[in-house]
């Protein structure tokens, strides 16, 4: 798989789980979120209670290994304990084995500080500061919200 196609499949996977948090969001709050204006869950993330980024990083090659161990705990743990977590999916490149993506969802501002404060990630973030060469963090929005709906009514 190149890079290129990488890169657009986790496009894809980061705009399928914003309108699955939104839908779920609704679902929280007794809302239809089928039939809800689509300006709800085109708000940018980082405006209003939803919170998408997806982590960019870059792991020194003789660490991969350990670095894993360490993600997929982290993502796992934070998924099952923490109600904020809406998704923490991460992805590998198949090109280049140390390129990670991980698609992060938040419920909220205050579940994204909640989780950074958890004994799970601050064993994560403390246990792998020297096995990371790179880390971005850029917030996204979806763009086209009402295209990703009906991907979502095929799964049912």
């Amino acid at each position: 798989m190149n890079k290129k196609l990488f890169l657009i499949l986790s496009t894809l996977v980061l705009l399928l789980m914003t309108v699955v948090t939104a839908i779920i969001s609704g679902k929280r709050h007794n809302e239809q979120p089928a039939q809800g204006p689509a300006e709800e869950i085109s708000k940018p993330a980082g405006q209003g209670d939803l919170i998408v980024r997806t982590a960019e990083i870059e792991v020194y090659p003789e660490y991969l290994r350990e670095y894993l161990t360490y993600a997929n705990e982290v993502d796992r743990l934070s998924v099952e304990r923490e109600p904020g977590v809406i998704c923490l999916f991460p992805m590998q490149s198949i090109e280049d084995s140390t390129q990670i993506r991980i698609l992060e969802i938040y419920a909220s501002e205050e579940a994204y500080q909640s989780h950074q404060k958890t004994e799970h990630f601050q064993k994560y973030k403390q246990g792998t500061l020297h096995m990371v060469k790179s880390l971005r963090l850029p917030t996204m929005q979806p763009l086209d919200p009402e295209t990703m709906k009906l991907i979502f009514c095929k799964q049912r």
